[in-house]
């Protein structure tokens, strides 16, 4: 499923201005904008840019030109992938969105473009077919999504982080997980500041039993 993959990449956020689908400036331009919403619009700048490409290059027959709109085609795809990535991650890091309407309004105005874009019949369609196809319903899913209430959205992202995090350990060996439990146990204990396999420090004398504050301990009888 979708979700799934953004889930598995979404670790990778930092890693992302290195792909090839954003150009060495705008890999700058997000290095410098940390926080969410206008990380979001640059993103979303990015995009008009390349739908705006688009309509250009449709706008004119040329040889050669089928090669770049699917590329140009991807490159919508990656960058509404990463604006709901963004998005997911922000909601996981607690940062503020308040709400994501113009972000909404924008995609919409983009999908627009794009569907009249598939009522085009060219000659070269077949080149760029899938990666106009895989544009449009990105697009849409991502509007569906952004269009939840930010609460459910939260809520559909801790399900999903959940359900991935199952997954992942279903996939484990007995012995990894063994591990895992172990390490699990050696934090915790290491929060109580009680060393793994020792009991945890206690202030009654010998032979004396846990009472109720103030009440008065009584040795236990040899």
């Amino acid at each position: 499923m979708r979700w799934v993959f953004l889930l598995l990449i979404s670790a990778c956020l930092p890693a992302m201005a290195q792909r090839d689908f954003l150009t060495p400036d705008e890999v700058e331009q997000l290095r410098l904008v940390q926080e969410p919403e206008p990380r979001l619009q640059l993103y979303l700048k990015f995009a008009r840019q390349r739908v705006d490409m688009l309509e250009q290059l449709f706008s004119k027959r040329q040889t050669g030109r089928s090669g770049l709109i699917h590329d140009t085609l991807e490159q919508v795809t990656q960058i509404i992938e990463a604006i709901d990535m963004n998005i997911d991650d922000a909601i996981r890091r607690q940062k503020p969105i308040e709400k994501l309407d113009g972000v909404v309004s924008a995609q919409k105005e983009l999908l627009a473009k794009l569907e009249a874009m598939t009522q085009k019949e060219e000659p070269d369609r077949g080149r760029y077919q899938f990666a106009l196809e895989q544009a449009v319903e990105t697009l849409r899913d991502s509007i569906e999504m952004n269009e939840q209430d930010l609460k459910d959205r939260t809520l559909s992202v801790r399900d999903k982080e959940k359900a991935l995090r199952e997954e992942r350990e279903e996939l484990l060996s007995p012995e990894r997980k063994e591990e895992i439990e172990k390490e699990r146990k050696r934090i915790e204990s290491e929060k109580e500041g009680v060393a793994p396999g020792k009991k945890k420090p206690s202030l009654l004398k010998p032979g004396e039993k846990p009472g109720r504050v103030g009440e008065q301990q009584t040795p236990a009888k040899k």
